[in-house]
């Protein structure tokens, strides 16, 4: 009998089954066409044993020793609910659904109370790291009943990355595809309804943001001191190995050094065109926190700057009007790195630090119990976003686990007040020399909002209660206490006839 069931053999969910394999776990496997599954268990090789091909879902059931705990890696959506509602005749009370897809989380809530009220339990669960992370070691972000958790957690612990549990970095002598004991696992329980997608959009919305800053790097060495991508590429393997060591810049850095395949000539990254696509989680994790109220400028921008680099023809065509400034960088072109380096730093530290205030508000919304020091502690490995600046985050959360925000913690607050001159430099320069900078320039933005004892929203406020009536509190009253002007019609110029 199988200790598992999965449902769906495409990239991700062929490769989970071979991690789940690989650590001595028995997985039925199923996919809506045969022939895929009998390719992957063509393709399986020394693992075959350890997997079972069934061609319905009555043979899956069947084959999963109770409860069951089956998992679907479907496409987001309406497929996920097809096909757990086809296999709802198969399934007894007890059994465990798990939907490991980048689920929206308002779906995942809605799932687990019609399935828990069949006493069937549910989990959501993100899954990061790719098609590589999937087979060798994700970041696993579970949610649901805890009782379900429960039953799950020998195998996601089996199968998560493991990192050292003092520095984070992945444990000396791993190597992918074998078994590795200690040290830290990159998976814990993160919460009940939904809380386990509700991070990863997190996550993949912080993603978002470091693509775009890594991006705004690039083009900044690139069009004020015309550096050539493997220069750039060279640059970029010097920060991985400081503050900025992470996976998102030493896959930067091969980029870059890469040639391209075709032309063997051309730099690899010149030869790609430059729209942008997504998925949609970035655009899920700027409208939740527009919808409560929490300032996440900086993952916004990362978003908008995939959406304007969408409508290439049109900015071709605007680039034949449109007209920027002339002005040239003269400088050290050794200075201008650093500072490029500290902006994107501090520009980090300030969507980490949204994205996290993001999920501190939501856990009052939805009534959640967020670890955020848990949440960086597993995202240390496997994910997209793995880098050593999160065992930081984790070290900030040890101090104070009750932080209000990453930028008040004594690390990040002297890291800032050390690089924000050269940050302020570097996007006063991009502005005066028309080199697109938006998640440098909103972190900046949101840095110094964040830090004002006073914002000029007083104003605003003044307006909104002149033209309608929406009232006003006072600095010389207790918060609370609303006033109104009697505001006289404005006076309009008259016009002769």
């Amino acid at each position: 009998m199988a200790d598992i069931g999965l449902i769906g053999l495409g990239v991700m969910g062929a490769n989970l089954a071979l991690n789940m394999a690989e650590k001595g776990h028995n997985v039925a496997v199923y996919n809506r066409t045969p022939e895929r599954t009998d390719a992957f268990m063509a393709s399986a090789g020394d693992l075959a044993p350890k997997l079972t091909p069934v061609k319905s879902l009555a043979d899956l059931a069947a084959a999963v020793t109770a409860p069951r705990p089956i998992v679907i890696m479907v496409k987001a959506g309406s497929a996920v609910d097809e096909q757990a509602a086809a296999l709802a005749p198969h399934l007894a009370k007890g059994d465990i659904l798990i939907d490991a897809g980048n689920a929206n989380f308002r779906d995942t809530r809605r799932r687990e109370q019609e399935w828990t009220a069949k006493g069937i339990d549910f989990l959501g669960v993100g899954v990061s790291g790719g098609e590589e992370g999937a087979r060798f070691g994700p970041s696993l972000m579970p949610g649901g009943e805890i009782a379900a958790w429960q039953e799950l957690k020998p195998i996601w612990e089996a199968i998560a990355a493991k990192v050292d549990a003092k520095t984070g970095r992945p444990l000396a002598g791993a190597k992918p595809g074998q078994p590795v004991k200690g040290g830290v696992t990159c998976t814990t329980y993160i919460g009940e309804n939904g809380a386990g997608h509700y991070v990863k959009m997190v996550h993949n919305g912080i993603e978002y943001g470091d693509m775009q800053m890594i991006c705004e790097a690039y083009a900044l060495m690139q069009g004020l001191l015309g550096l050539k991508p493997a220069e750039m590429g060279a640059i970029f393997s010097e920060w991985n190995a400081g503050a900025l060591d992470s996976f998102l810049i030493e896959i930067t850095a091969d980029i870059l050094k890469q040639k391209d395949p075709a032309t063997k000539r051309k730099a690899f990254v010149d030869v790609v065109l430059d729209t942008a696509g997504q998925k949609g989680t970035g655009k899920w994790t700027s409208t939740n926190a527009l919808d409560m109220g929490v300032p996440a400028p900086t993952i916004a921008e990362a978003v908008f700057a995939r959406c304007i680099s969408a409508i290439k023809d049109e900015r071709v065509s605007a680039s034949k009007i449109l007209k920027g400034p002339k002005k040239k960088y003269r400088g050290s072109k050794k200075a201008l790195i650093t500072a490029i380096h500290d902006a994107l730093y501090c520009s980090k530290i300030c969507s980490y630090a949204q994205g996290f205030q993001l999920m501190r508000t939501a856990q009052q919304e939805f009534n959640w119990k967020l670890n955020f020091g848990d949440i960086a502690r597993i995202w240390r490995g496997g994910c997209i976003i793995r880098a050593a600046f999160l065992q930081k985050i984790t070290e900030a959360y040890e101090r104070n686990p009750n932080l209000a925000n990453l930028l008040l913690d004594p690390y990040f607050n002297k890291t800032v007040q050390k690089a924000q001159e050269n940050w302020r430099k570097v996007v006063a320069l991009a502005a005066e020399c028309g080199v697109a900078a938006p998640t440098f320039a909103s972190a900046l933005a949101y840095y110094d909002s964040y830090r004002a004892a006073r914002l000029p929203a007083n104003l605003l406020q003044a307006q909104r209660d002149y033209f309608g009536a929406h009232t006003y509190e006072r600095v010389d009253q207790p918060r609370g206490k609303f006033f109104h002007v009697d505001w006289p019609e404005p006076t309009r110029p008259q016009i002769e006839a």
